[in-house]
């Protein structure tokens, strides 16, 4: 088996949850990466879509920004990021790929500030597209290294709209039924929510990690599923794209 590092592992694992067909709104950096290998391995005709408007490009490389021209590159269409979120809001996109600062068992997400809001330790950019795409795609996945600071009992600032309070509480506040958080992806485990209460359950554990490994790593009470699987390591296949076609300079799965 080949050697590998935390970034592959999850953009490998990210890459086998998109199937073919489906549509994917994403972000530069891992979310860009796991895409394009999707494309490259099981998904062929995966149509991904940048927020700034590029629309299922034929991507060259990896590109360095949501406006980067390699994002048009060949594209079905050239649009703008009101086309972009129209889709989302209309129902056509049916996965989107998140981040922040800090998550919570619910899977809301804080990329806004840590600490009081008048007063931050800390100030982050913000939501940008983040809530648009958390509320109306309709599956959110998180791709976060797995620590006690980013998985935390209760963010300081509600950026982007998880399972809410879980329950029925997302449904509740109006946002389209069907919708939410559907996988996070670690560097120790894969998780999904529980379909009543929508807490965060570890259903996947990768290899070299145990359930105690990511539990010890997280600032709240994780579920367990009743059958953990292993998750299965990154191919030679599929870490020969990321390091020769996709990411061949390691912007984005290191050195």
């Amino acid at each position: 088996m080949a050697e590998y590092n935390a970034m592959e592992i999850m953009i490998c694992v990210a890459a086998r949850e998109l199937e073919n067909g489906a549509t994917v709104g994403v972000g530069t950096g891992a979310p860009c990466a796991a895409a394009m290998l999707a494309q490259k391995t099981t998904a062929p005709d995966l149509v991904i879509m940048f927020e700034a408007g590029g629309i299922y490009p034929t991507l060259p490389e990896m590109p360095i920004s949501v406006g980067d021209s390699r994002t048009f590159y060949k594209a079905a269409m050239a649009g703008s990021m009101g086309d972009i979120m129209e889709a989302c809001s209309r129902g056509f996109v049916d996965y989107t790929f998140l981040g922040g600062a800090q998550i919570d068992m619910y899977g809301n997400l804080n990329s806004t500030v840590i600490g009081n809001h008048a007063k931050p330790k800390v100030r982050f950019p913000g939501s940008g597209g983040a809530n648009d795409f958390a509320s109306f795609c309709w599956r959110m996945m998180v791709m976060t290294p797995q620590n006690n600071r980013r998985f935390v009992e209760k963010v300081d600032f509600l950026t982007t709209p998880g399972w809410l309070q879980g329950g029925d509480s997302r449904a509740k506040s109006g946002l389209p039924l069907g919708s939410g958080p559907y996988k996070i992806i670690t560097d120790m485990a894969i998780m999904d929510f529980e379909p009543q209460s929508k807490r965060m359950r570890v259903i996947s554990i990768h290899p070299g990690y145990s359930f105690k490994d990511v539990q010890e790593n997280c600032g709240f009470e994780l579920l367990k599923a009743p059958q953990l699987a292993d998750t299965p390591a990154p191919s030679d296949e599929e870490l020969r794209l990321l390091r020769e076609e996709i990411d061949p300079y390691r912007y984005v799965i290191g050195r």
